[in-house]
């Protein structure tokens, strides 16, 4: 099975226009925070996370393999961003939570970041286009999410 014309123009505009996006914020993230955009998924979705989260529950919202994401929360970790503990519902789970340092820093890069996404993402929509794209990319998100890897689907919650 092979893609007609109409689908593989659409595949090549998406691929360019998330390579574009990417390389844009991974500038402005390294420059303005010393961060990759890994690690600001990261420190973003903590500090926007109702209290700490688990590495588990950080893989599956970043779609990061668990190995990678220990190295980036070492990282992190080191440099005050995070700290990780155990979990106090899960002994096998590891705990992580933002210090004052991380939001800090979130804070200050934040800013920035959402002007890049504006002018290079949503400048050149309109309201409704906004719209557009987010049903539509929601629905290749999920698509793509009960689909393998594995690593992609959010996990099924423990029973307690």
């Amino acid at each position: 099975m092979t893609l007609d014309a109409r689908q593989l123009n659409t595949y090549f505009v998406l691929t360019e226009a998330v390579s574009l996006l990417q390389h844009h914020v991974e500038q402005q993230l390294r420059d303005e925070g010393g961060l990759s955009a890994v690690q600001f998924q990261l420190l973003a979705r903590l500090a926007h996370a109702p209290g700490a989260l688990t590495m588990t529950e950080l893989a599956d919202g970043v779609v990061y393999s668990r190995s990678g994401l220990t190295y980036q929360a070492g990282l992190l970790e080191k440099a005050g961003l995070i700290e990780r503990g155990p979990s106090p519902g899960d002994e096998r789970a590891v705990q992580v939570a933002i210090t004052d340092k991380g939001r800090d820093l979130v804070a200050r890069v934040l800013p920035g970041h959402a002007e890049g996404v504006r002018d290079m993402l949503f400048a050149s929509l309109a309201d409704a286009d906004v719209e557009t794209l987010g049903t539509i990319m929601t629905r290749v998100r999920d698509h793509m999410r009960a689909l393998p890897p594995r690593s992609a689907a959010p996990r099924k919650k423990r029973s307690e």
